[in-house]
């Protein structure tokens, strides 16, 4: 059996008996194929092992060779005496390694990254009224007259195995009869989760808006103009001279890639506030028809935002909850049916919608492998990468290579909460624990795929429920169009448990 078909599980079909022709009296089958996640623990991709080793010296050879220079020459200054000193020639040569001292310790402290610090972040909630179960969306999808039979059956089917609880939020416009979502519906909903989550935010980091440098706000459909990010300078009057940016058409794991560019931004400029905003227009991804390859996004969507406030103040260190310590993103969209697998397009009557093709379960497989391969050589225990090396170096042929326990890396990890089936391939392929799983479970159920705040409403979940202590790791992964996976790895200041403000906590 060739490797592409251990890929996959097959499903036999006998379709029926011929009962005239030359045939007649023989079988027909049809063999049905459903993608999974690749096979991790089968084979290694040595080239993703390379890049993260590459990503690993690129990053901290000064930390190893700058150490034992200093030391080298500190022991040097260390040998002249006083008489040494009074000599010309001793003198000189002191203050030249004096001198050189100097310029290797300014060269150690303006090279070593700063530490970029995420003093809080907050998940927005919407009001009880967008709550909707889904029999109710069902019922909802029937008098909207916007479907015919088929395509409520599809989307039925959908829920019912999709995972989604009954106590999600979307905006119940998108049901009215005979109209497509507008533009006005699509800046309606962004300005109420968004300002919801970063009026939150401040009022929690008690960072005032003209102290806020960089806004980076993601959305993967809506784009507007002004742009959404400009609608939040506007509304919390922030300073004129920021640094704005706004993200579009990458999907779910554009709020990782909104962290990277905050992070790049952090380093470039010293003592700085950064404000981050995850968000999705649930009525701007709507697909009101009836074409099957356009539903499977209406079971899943829901309303949601999250807002993250970043600082590089050495000071906020003692007051921040995480810092980031390692983040690798993965873009395959130059294989063709990577780049095909998540895309927006039009029916034949012209209603857009987010055409999501078979292979993505696999297309993002491939994803995930190659990203936690290059992450692990950042983020795993010695021990276990020496083990990896020892068994890929003197391993029998034949043999799967030893694949390191992620599990040691982690005390916590949250994967988009796509669907069921997706976290269960994940969970299965990783051979993780239902621990594990737990955050992006109960997120896809209260919650649904809230796009890429996703992995911040598990986070809020892990808090609430006094998991993260200091010093644990917590490794937040999302997959987006293009075809892309995004990790980020923060380790934890403090006990965070039991905030005041959380998603998950209900009004009484």
């Amino acid at each position: 059996m060739s490797k592409e078909s251990e890929e996959f599980s097959t499903e036999i079909v006998q379709r029926g008996v011929e009962n005239s022709g030359p045939n007649a009296g023989s079988l027909s089958f049809s063999v049905r194929v459903r993608p999974r996640l690749p096979d991790f623990l089968s084979s290694v991709n040595l080239k993703y092992v390379k890049l993260g080793y590459g990503y690993l010296i690129s990053h901290r050879l000064y930390l190893l060779l700058a150490p034992p220079l200093l030391a080298a020459l500190i022991t040097h200054i260390g040998k002249f005496t006083w008489e040494d000193l009074c000599e010309k020639y001793n003198l000189i040569e002191a203050l030249f390694i004096t001198a050189l001292l100097s310029l290797m310790l300014y060269l150690y402290i303006d090279l070593t990254p700063r530490s970029i610090y995420l003093l809080d972040f907050s998940c927005f909630r919407p009001p009880n009224e967008y709550k909707i179960s889904k029999a109710e969306f069902v019922e909802l999808a029937k008098k909207s007259g916007n479907f015919n039979d088929a395509a409520i059956e599809f989307q039925a089917r959908v829920l019912k195995k999709s995972g989604i609880g009954d106590e999600t939020y979307m905006p119940k416009g998108v049901f009215r009869p005979g109209q497509r979502t507008s533009l006005n519906d699509g800046r309606e909903e962004v300005s109420m989760v968004m300002f919801g989550a970063v009026k939150d935010l401040l009022a929690a980091t008690k960072v005032k808006p003209k102290d806020i440098k960089i806004l980076i706000v993601n959305c993967g459909i809506l784009n507007t103009t002004p742009s959404l990010s400009s609608m939040i300078i506007n509304h919390f009057k922030l300073r004129h001279d920021i640094h704005s940016f706004n993200l579009g058409g990458m999907g779910c794991a554009a709020g990782i890639t909104a962290i990277d560019l905050a992070k790049d931004l952090l380093d470039a400029y010293p003592r700085t506030y950064a404000l981050v905003v995850n968000t999705e227009a649930v009525s701007h991804t709507w697909y009101g028809g009836n074409d099957i390859d356009l539903l499977l996004p209406n079971c899943f969507f829901r309303m949601g935002a999250a807002a993250i406030m970043l600082s590089n103040f050495h000071l906020d260190r003692w007051r921040a909850k995480y810092e980031i310590k390692q983040l690798v993103r993965t873009h395959i969209g130059m294989d063709n049916r990577s780049y095909k697998s998540i895309h927006q397009k039009e029916d034949s009557e012209g209603r857009k919608g987010l055409a999501v093709s078979k292979d993505v379960i696999e297309v993002g497989g491939h994803a995930l492998k190659a990203n936690i391969t290059t992450l692990g050589p950042l983020v795993l225990p010695v021990s276990e990468q020496l083990h990896f090396f020892t068994n890929l170096i003197f391993k029998k042929r034949k043999t799967k290579p030893y694949i390191p326990d992620y599990k040691l890396a982690f005390e916590h990890m949250c994967f988009l909460a796509t669907s069921k089936k997706v976290l269960d391939e994940i969970q299965k392929n990783l051979e993780l624990t239902e621990e594990y799983m737990e955050a992006s479970r109960k997120t896809l159920k209260r919650f649904g795929n809230t796009s890429s705040s996703s992995i911040w409403y598990e986070l809020a979940y892990l808090e609430l429920n006094s998991r993260i202590k200091r010093g644990d790791r917590i490794c937040q992964i999302a997959f987006g169009s293009g075809f892309m996976c995004n990790s980020v790895v923060w380790k934890a200041l403090r006990n965070n448990g039991s905030p005041k403000q959380s998603p998950w906590i209900e009004d009484e």
